[in-house]
């Protein structure tokens, strides 16, 4: 096809869990762009040009080949895609930043602004930059600067569109979005970039659902979106330590305040902790936005939700300890999972890596299955990879065991035959159910000894 053809030619700097997706849904529904994912890790690249994406989606693969070679191409040349390009998503990482002011809160914004040089550096005429990675708010203001302090006569527009995908439902996220969310300066040609933007999503988004704001406001709206959700998960995890002292049952407990439309049932289902590339993260840079402000109080508020997870998780290993006898010492303890959630390989602060590491702390022998995320469990473990063993096949896992842990919500836990898995358990046996996925009562029947999240545990001893 004529370069000609294309309407207009669009550059994603980043192939990650935000920038390969989103430029796919892009390509695929706008046959008459031209979408270009460039990034520096040439196996990741590679990888997006095979049927085995470098990143486990479900429907995904799919998306990726109706466009790809047609008007999706993935690359390493970021200079010549950054040269050819009308408009530039960013979608780089933005870690919380380790050192510093702002350590442990604030974003590490320099991949960024390194980026930012080198769009400036390489760009040859005017060009809208779309800020896809997930930053603190005014950071367009800066971008600008750096972008805008040329002697090339070029000029630049930030626009911010951040991405509120939900790893496991991205495809249907992107094809099927509760909003797209458009922010830019409010001057004419801020507003004139925004168009072109919105332009975009119109292909296939109804004009409902796309809001146009500010720069600023769309930039705060990413991370209270995130702060939002996540406080719903701490908030029910809260209750669900309180279920557990008082026998109540925190799915009863769910159900009965979900069901009051005024509050809604989602992210109420109780676990041992939320994980992610968002939720930690988006909430301490609102914690350090505020501090920065001289808001204690707001900050404060907010870094609970943070501490509350922490809590959840340290919880779990706590009531595994005291249950198996205060000792777990030498015993083989089975985490069934290992990814944030289920329908992802992501490992980004899963709670199975802080269970991991304390479970190995105690000198337990720990064994760890999980369908799609070992290659990270490998890498997130590096420091301690030999002390303990990665097994993808559940029932291998569970062999000699003296405890299974439920870490991630994977479908095909519900289904395994726990009679098979209890025989060759050490006994006693027991189950500690971190998502709430099983039938307790039949798995206590079975001669497991259960323990689930915020309910009366079910105990043959």
């Amino acid at each position: 096809m004529s370069e000609k053809k294309y309407e207009k030619k669009i550059t994603c700097i980043g192939a990650g869990y935000v920038g390969g997706p989103t430029m796919a849904m892009i390509a695929a529904k706008c046959p008459q762009y031209k979408v270009t994912v460039v990034d520096i890790n040439k196996e990741k690249i590679k990888a997006w040009q095979t049927d085995q994406l470098p990143i486990f989606e479900p429907g995904l693969l799919e998306v990726v080949k109706s466009a790809r070679d047609r008007n999706l191409f993935f690359s390493n040349e970021i200079d010549a895609a950054i040269d050819e390009s009308e408009i530039i998503f960013v979608s780089v990482n933005t870690p919380t930043k380790m050192f510093g002011q702002g350590a442990g809160k604030t974003a590490d914004l320099q991949y960024w602004e390194k980026t930012a040089r080198d769009i400036l550096r390489v760009a040859k005429s005017d060009k809208i930059i779309v800020e896809k990675s997930t930053l603190p708010v005014r950071t367009s203001v800066a971008m600008e600067r750096i972008l805008n302090a040329n002697e090339k006569g070029i000029h630049f527009e930030v626009i911010s569109n951040p991405e509120f995908l939900a790893e496991g439902t991205a495809v249907s996220d992107l094809e099927s979005p509760d909003r797209v969310l458009v922010g830019s300066r409010e001057t004419p040609p801020g507003l004139k970039a925004r168009q072109e933007i919105v332009d975009i999503f119109a292909n296939w988004v109804p004009a409902e659902k796309i809001i146009t704001s500010d720069t600023w406001s769309s930039e705060l709206s990413k991370l209270v979106a995130n702060a939002f959700l996540a406080q719903r998960i701490s908030s029910i995890n809260s209750i669900s330590a309180l279920c557990e002292r008082t026998e109540a049952d925190i799915s009863m407990v769910s159900k009965a305040i979900g069901s009051d439309r005024r509050i809604g049932a989602k992210f109420l289902n109780a676990s041992v902790g939320f994980g992610g590339s968002c939720f930690k993260k988006d909430i301490l840079n609102l914690v350090y936005i505020c501090e920065y402000y001289g808001l204690p109080q707001v900050a404060e508020y907010w870094e609970n939700v943070v501490k509350i997870n922490q809590y959840q998780e340290e919880r779990f290993v706590q009531n595994m300890i005291n249950t198996m006898f205060n000792t777990i010492a030498g015993k083989r303890v089975a985490l069934f999972g290992f990814a944030f959630k289920a329908n992802t390989g992501d490992t980004r602060e899963s709670p199975a890596i802080f269970i991991t590491r304390k479970l190995v702390e105690e000198q337990a022998d720990v064994v760890i299955t999980d369908p799609q995320a070992l290659s990270n469990a490998k890498e997130d473990l590096a420091d301690i990879i030999q002390k303990v063993t990665l097994e993808p096949d559940p029932y291998k896992a569970a062999l000699g065991a003296h405890a299974i842990a439920i870490i991630t919500e994977w479908e095909e836990y519900k289904g395994l035959d726990y009679t098979k898995i209890f025989n060759v358990m050490e006994k006693p046996a027991f189950v500690f159910d971190g998502r709430n996925i099983l039938q307790h009562k039949q798995i206590f029947d079975i001669g497991f000894n259960v323990y689930p999240i915020g309910k009366p545990g079910l105990s043959h001893l």
